[in-house]
């Protein structure tokens, strides 16, 4: 979502037909880890504040389990045809230290990197690389503008052009990300039929590179489908791909099912699964969310 998903993310983003009949998810749940995902509003005109939970747990290519937990606090505004986000993510991560979340399994030569550069034997002691360990704090900021390049008049079609900077904003030392920004685009395609939305996108991010973690710049695509139950739920499915961006990682696959209920016209929550099926992606992964319109 791809939620813990990458950067989310990529993972996992939320994104909002303007059809006042339709809502639902576009692109990966990042678990940050990459997948998360985010909440967005049908409502012109109107400012969003959204915080959730996300967790995931995988080996990413590893013979240890990294677990890493996101909670995101996103502020959104809508437009009639620009959206703006602000996404503040604290993180948790478990395991592997050359897995870094939203991104996978790297070569890590960061001395002191998360497991590494412990000492024993105090002084004159010897100093050994421990494989994993843990880490926590704040983790890469992210902020988005879309724009909405075409809707038709009934708005059962249209499409999106979003920009995208993830800062990085969190302790590369601590192994919470690469201590680098990070730019996107991505377009975004959606189709309602009845109670059925067909979506998709392709984006392309250029990756940081730090001093310890060498990344190249990578696409992405997703596709799914969105299925309306009543006036205040739907459920929907979607398929994210990311090719490989780092030498000793691997591409991320992996296919999400998410649930969203409308308890009014301010309040609404979201919740999801996923499943990874690539040394890229989690081995599997949860998270929810709750969003309130101004």
């Amino acid at each position: 979502m791809p939620g813990l998903l990458p950067y989310l993310t990529s993972a996992r983003k939320l994104f909002v037909m303007r059809n006042p009949q339709h809502w639902m998810i576009v692109g990966g749940l990042l678990l940050i880890g990459a997948p998360v995902t985010h909440a967005a509003t049908t409502d012109s005109g109107q400012f969003s504040l959204s915080a959730g939970a996300d967790y995931s747990s995988g080996k990413y290519g590893t013979d240890t389990t990294t677990d890493i937990w996101s909670v995101p606090v996103t502020a959104a505004y809508q437009g009639d045809r620009w959206t703006f986000k602000l996404t503040v993510p604290y993180i948790n991560i478990s395991g592997a230290g050359n897995v870094i979340p939203g991104v996978g399994r790297v070569n890590n030569g960061n001395p002191i990197g998360r497991g590494l550069g412990h000492i024993i034997g105090g002084n004159g002691g010897s100093t050994t690389a421990t494989s994993s360990g843990s880490a926590s704090g704040l983790g890469d900021i992210t902020a988005s503008a879309g724009y909405q390049l075409f809707a038709s008049a009934d708005r059962s079609a249209g499409l999106d052009l979003t920009g995208k900077v993830k800062f990085g904003t969190a302790d590369e030392n601590k192994g919470l990300g690469t201590g680098k920004n990070d730019y996107g685009l991505s377009l975004d395609t959606y189709k309602v039929s009845g109670d059925w939305t067909a979506f998709g996108g392709v984006g392309w991010m250029k990756y940081g590179s730090s001093q310890y973690i060498k990344l190249k710049n990578g696409f992405n695509a997703n596709i799914g489908a969105d299925y309306k139950l009543g006036p205040s739920d739907n459920i929907g499915a979607y398929y994210y791909y990311r090719e490989r961006i780092a030498d000793t990682g691997a591409a991320q696959s992996e296919i999400a099912g998410y649930w969203n209920h409308k308890f009014n016209q301010s309040l609404r929550v979201q919740a999801y699964a996923l499943a990874g099926f690539a040394d890229g992606s989690p081995d599997y992964g949860v998270g929810a969310s709750l969003k309130y319109s101004f």
